[in-house]
């Protein structure tokens, strides 16, 4: 008796084993984006020069503030952020 599964264990048991699998497809799916994004945005250590030839000028520069100073580039679908004149992050814009 105890060593057979009934239909509605099995049901069960299937959706058990399914849900670890859908959440590794979602961080491969996380993992392929961010790889996508790294290629297509400007990457942490890259020059002021590097970025503006390789993806144009920005639509708008923000002065540096602080110290070290920090300056912001604003581009359509993301925004630059340099310490001095080097890229410290690049976030997408929604």
């Amino acid at each position: 008796m105890y060593g057979r599964l009934g239909p509605s264990s099995l049901f069960a048991l299937s959706l058990l084993l399914a849900v670890p699998l859908a959440h590794a497809d979602r961080l491969l799916m996380d993992v392929i984006q961010a790889e996508r994004q790294a290629d297509t945005l400007p990457r942490n250590g890259q020059t002021m020069e590097q970025v503006k030839s390789r993806f144009g000028a920005p639509e708008e520069r923000v002065a540096p503030v602080g110290s070290p100073p920090i300056s912001r580039w604003k581009y359509s679908d993301y925004t630059v952020y340099f310490e001095y004149d080097l890229v410290i992050h690049t976030v997408p814009r929604r």
